[in-house]
């Protein structure tokens, strides 16, 4: 009996019903855009890929005068976009306040890592061998890289964004891939309360350079054994940071 895997079928990547084999479309080789996206969701996506760049930070308040002007679009979009995002968990609305961009609760951050381990590990494990996301894997390392030997830590996380991103669309899956976007833009605006941005990513960029290695190799499993120690490893630190920083007197985070 064939075996479905992750966005995939085992080795020959056909699906048989009855003696009769249909082959399925091979890898996307890039994401797809969401043709029928409405344009509040459209805004919604560019103020994601703001916060997922680091752009927007954890705590900054969102004015809307100035922010739908500067996006052409009038206020009331902007509301719906921001409604669609709220839904995310990445921004909120304070009463007689106005909107700001959340800033992740611990409890958020571990659910963040629990999703990670459970879509970028699987999908690492049973990747197409011939999907040009690793391609877009490869592309990130080299990016991230060269900024480091600029010392653009900000740019390395923007990097390290894109890298698990790539992973992720290892699995061929577009719901995937539109629902593990917002997760990654939360997770930036938890990297952005470390304020620490070199601590952050630097022993990073070699442990993504491993698993890349590990996956160009055709060694997946142990590539997803490497990725999942990597995201206990940085579960941890970015726990430790958030536990002294609530420890710390003044306004809680």
């Amino acid at each position: 009996m064939q075996t479905l895997v992750l966005g995939r079928t085992e080795a020959d990547v056909r699906i048989c019903y009855n003696r009769a084999c249909m082959t399925t479309p091979p890898p996307t080789s890039a994401p797809a855009p969401a043709v029928d996206q409405t344009l509040p969701e459209r805004l919604a996506a560019q103020l994601r890929q703001r916060i997922a760049s680091g752009e927007l930070l954890p705590g900054q308040r969102l004015p809307e005068q100035a922010l739908s002007e500067s996006m052409g679009v009038s206020r009331n979009t902007l509301r719906e976009a921001f409604r669609v995002l709220t839904r995310d968990g990445l921004i909120k609305h304070a009463p007689n306040r106005g909107v700001f961009v959340a800033i992740p609760s611990i409890a958020s951050i571990i659910d963040i890592y629990r999703v990670r381990r459970l879509i970028e590990c699987q999908a690492l494990a049973q990747a197409y061998p011939r999907h040009p996301a690793k391609k877009r894997m490869r592309a990130a390392v080299e990016t991230a890289l060269r900024l480091r030997d600029g010392s653009d830590w900000s740019g390395v996380g923007t990097a390290n964004m894109q890298f698990h991103m790539a992973v992720v669309e290892l699995a061929d899956s577009e719901r995937l891939n539109g629902m593990f976007a917002p997760v990654l833009a939360e997770l930036r605006l938890a990297f952005g309360m470390l304020q620490d941005a070199e601590f952050l990513h630097a022993p990073y960029v070699d442990m993504n350079v491993k698993i890349l290695d590990l996956t160009e190799a055709g060694r997946y499993a142990e590539a997803a054994a490497a990725l999942n120690d990597y995201l206990v490893h940085s579960e941890r630190i970015v726990l430790a940071v958030y536990a002294r920083r609530a420890a710390e007197p003044g306004p809680a985070t």
